[in-house]
């Protein structure tokens, strides 16, 4: 049987895969596995009342307090859980996956997400009976039926926590021209107002919504509507998040995208320089950018590596004590100031690295060459049946020779979609191309797949 939950959750198609069943048993599990007093969140998906609806059953069934943040960015709720001492939060959001996706995430009590052992346990448990006859579920009548609390300034408490570390560091963003893409998800509600808090001029697209657009051509997504809001305002930089606002991708003053990788390496040589980069050590993931590492190489900082999933990159940042991790999605992760992907905080941190260097994005950008880099992604049945398949392992192994120290290849299944994801960097955009696709071209015929 596959494993439940993904890279970041439990996700699938709201209704069909994801149904109000699965959300009242995650529920359940929620208050038995994290305990009796619970943050839930949401994104802006038309299904997410409906999914909302069974998480609360199942927790308040089994006996848990749930305070309800209403919709709101998913880094607010793990901030919220510390805020109020909870025992864990819940999230229901598919962060950047189209509207008929959603998902249902947790947080523990210090706004981490769960160690894969735990889930085990968890999917442990909802493979018990659901009908009340096991014993291990607890069933409290009358006054023990846990009750709901609302949040009532949720989005203000995030709010006044992300201003409040810029406003310390005596910064403010008073002239920085900021368009901004809310995707039409939570950022709508927080993103614009913190930006206006520190004086920055702005103007925002995608900032409602209707809950069947959130994602759809627009946010770090599709960054075409923001590169056209930057040209067409001539702002001096654009921002841009996922549906949950726990990723930022940015655009500079010509229009040209900048990703995680290289917002990443901006804010590492910022915080460097200030000496509150510890050990001179920066996290990322083997999706990193080749010129990332060597970017890091010449500035005598240490990037350590791990599997994609900004699960993987906040457990090595607390084995090795690292402050910044983050990928080339966008997930970056402060952990001075909260303990997951925030896409606000990232945007208020390269807002201030360029204020504090008085320099563009474009001019700070420039930190880093960025090796051209193709990814092709392949529909699969089975997004694992790959690893094992000898021919894919050679065409892979050849064309890893071939580039030899001038390029990379990665091949790996995605975290929360059927697909294999094959990239390659070369020094030019071409031979990466060329490279990626013969790769795929081998994954489509092996496992009968479908280059999307």
């Amino acid at each position: 049987m596959a494993r439940l939950f993904g890279t970041d959750g439990v996700r699938g198609v709201a209704n069909i895969e994801l149904t109000p069943e699965l959300a009242f048993r995650l529920g359940q599990a929620a208050a038995r596995f994290l305990g009796p007093l619970l943050v839930v969140g949401e994104d802006t998906r038309a299904s997410g009342a409906m999914l909302e609806a069974g998480v609360i059953a199942g927790a308040t069934s089994s006996g848990a307090t749930v305070m309800r943040a209403g919709i709101i960015p998913t880094p607010a709720v793990a901030l919220l859980a510390r805020q109020f001492a909870a025992s864990g939060g819940i999230v229901i959001s598919a962060s950047h996956n189209p509207p008929e996706y959603n998902g249902i995430k947790f947080f523990d009590a210090q706004g981490y997400k769960l160690p894969m052992a735990l889930e085990d346990e968890i999917e442990a448990f909802l493979h018990e009976p659901a009908d009340g006859s096991d014993a291990i579920i607890r069933r409290p009548h009358g006054g023990a039926v846990g009750r709901v609390i609302e949040i009532p300034d949720a989005c203000e408490r995030y709010i006044d926590h992300a201003v409040a570390i810029v406003e310390e560091q005596g910064i403010r963003f008073d002239g920085i021209e900021v368009a901004l893409d809310c995707a039409h998800g939570a950022a709508s509600r927080t993103t614009a107002e913190a930006l206006r808090r520190l004086g920055a001029d702005l103007t925002v697209i995608n900032g409602s919504w209707d809950g069947t657009d959130i994602n759809v051509q627009c946010g770090s997504t599709h960054l075409g509507s923001i590169g056209r809001l930057v040209r067409v305002t001539r702002s001096q930089v654009g921002l841009a998040h996922d549906g949950d606002a726990d990723r930022l991708l940015a655009i500079d003053e010509n229009g040209d995208p900048i990703d995680g990788d290289v917002i990443e390496a901006i804010c590492a040589v910022d915080l460097a320089r200030q000496g509150k980069l510890p050990g001179r050590r920066v996290v990322s993931t083997v999706m990193c950018n080749l010129g990332f590492t060597r970017a890091m190489e010449r500035e005598g900082i240490v990037v350590e590596q791990t599997a994609v999933g900004d699960r993987h990159v906040l457990e090595r940042m607390r084995e090795t004590g690292a402050v910044l991790g983050g990928e080339q999605s966008g997930h970056l992760i402060f952990l001075d100031h909260n303990s997951t992907g925030d896409g606000l905080i990232t945007a208020l941190q390269l807002l201030t690295a360029m204020r504090r260097a008085d320099a563009s994005l474009s001019e700070l950008s420039r930190v880093m060459r960025r090796y051209p880099q193709v990814l092709v992604n392949v529909r699969v049945a089975d997004r694992e049946s790959y690893a094992g398949n000898e021919s894919v392992a050679r065409v892979v192994d050849s064309v890893s020779r071939r580039l030899g120290e001038e390029g990379r290849v990665l091949v790996r299944a995605s975290g929360t979609e059927p697909l294999v994801r094959v990239m390659v960097e070369a020094t030019s955009e071409y031979d990466a191309a060329v490279c990626a696709n013969e790769i795929a071209q081998v994954v489509v015929e092996q496992l009968s797949g479908t280059v999307v």
